[in-house]
């Protein structure tokens, strides 16, 4: 029991909206006095505690019907009270009474006044740089896509249609957030370190570079960001989109773990289909979520080791109403291995299927 309430309070305290006001919390606080929210509440408390006293001197005790009995905790509530606005009036009736009752207002709701509009002026802040990417994610196991371009509009889209939708954050150098609502937006520089960290990088699952345009510039920014990426968070994985193949050899020196070359897939896609009618279709609809035919990596389940390529795609089909494509082992894929492969402690499979089903999707570890 313990144990559950324990996790259910690590769950709360660790939610991404908590986390953003902890951030805004610390950038307001950082500049300013640590004491100075504590001797606001010191002194707040001891206006009302000499109030209190006071009162309490000058009214003495009644007993008459219709009064209280005045006590230094009933005053000391009285005072809270009146500090906050509700105080009763009629608790005191003697001049001194009237007179230090006044103070305590005067004094006390200024005090009070300060804290709130402290508050309220946090709140306005938290609003407005949130609204201007100028806050931190909170995310953890998320994608980070950084930079913008039509690719990044696209894939974000198709990450929303997900069946294990991701939280995605997308840094961008912008005033306002390019992926509207798909997306949480950090304004800033994708080679910064301190805006990657604001996206959440070090807790994220993967990050997704995007060229700014078709120039061998933004290649060599995209390289930058992948070396960032890699100093700060050298266990998330790096999914890059090259304008230019001469730059492949730059980004695997830059240790990106995936790189794709878009013109590269284009032309042969294009090469592919004059020759054979109809391929550019079958391509597109699989890579894009068409009707019936999601493209999943998934883990396979331990009976299905040591199982040929034969009997492991007539399973997938009985089983789960999925097309084998390739088999992942160790870093390797392997597309239509000969009939002597046989499947090993680890493998992993690349399907076409409508959904997953009792199909679990690929974990990669990032440790």
């Amino acid at each position: 029991m313990r144990g559950r309430l324990a996790h259910r309070l690590s769950g709360m305290f660790s939610s991404p909206v908590l986390r953003r006001i902890g951030f805004h919390v610390q950038r307001l606080t950082s500049g300013m006095e640590r004491g100075f929210f504590l001797r606001l509440m010191m002194g707040l408390f001891a206006v009302v505690g000499v109030a209190s006293v006071l009162v309490t001197a000058i009214e003495g005790d009644r007993d008459s019907v219709g009064s209280v009995t005045e006590s230094f905790g009933a005053t000391f509530y009285w005072g809270v009270t009146t500090v906050m606005g509700a105080g009763d009036a009629s608790y005191v009736t003697s001049p001194a009474g009237y007179l230090v009752s006044w103070l305590l207002v005067l004094f006390g709701v200024a005090i009070v006044a300060t804290i709130t509009g402290a508050l309220v002026g946090f709140v306005i802040d938290f609003l407005l740089k949130e609204g201007q990417g100028m806050g931190a994610s909170g995310y953890r196991d998320h994608i980070v896509v950084c930079g913008w371009n039509s690719t990044a509009r696209e894939l974000i889209t198709e990450l929303s249609t997900d069946e294990y939708t991701p939280k995605v954050v997308v840094v961008h150098d912008s005033d306002k957030n390019p992926a509207g609502a798909l997306a949480y937006f950090v304004s800033g520089d994708c080679t910064n370190a301190d805006d990657l960290r604001r996206a959440g990088i070090e807790e994220a699952m993967a990050a997704i570079i995007c060229p700014a345009d078709a120039s061998n510039d933004a290649d060599m920014r995209s390289i930058l960001t992948v070396m960032a990426i890699e100093t700060i968070a050298p266990q998330v994985r790096t999914v890059v989109e090259a304008n230019n193949p001469a730059h492949v050899e730059h980004f695997k020196r830059a240790r990106a773990d995936e790189i794709v070359v878009t013109s590269r897939i284009a032309s042969r896609l294009l090469a592919r289909s004059s020759l054979y009618p109809g391929i550019a279709g079958i391509v597109t609809d699989i890579v894009s979520g068409g009707d019936g035919s999601e493209l999943y990596r998934v883990t396979l389940p331990e009976h299905y080791i040591g199982l040929s390529v034969d009997d492991l795609s007539s399973r997938l089909r009985s089983d789960h109403n999925a097309t084998l494509l390739a088999v992942g082992r160790d870093a390797a894929s392997f597309v239509n291995p000969g009939p002597d492969f046989r499947l090993e402690p680890g493998d992993d499979a690349v399907v076409v299927a409508q959904s997953l089903g009792t199909l679990a999707p690929l974990k990669v570890d990032n440790g």
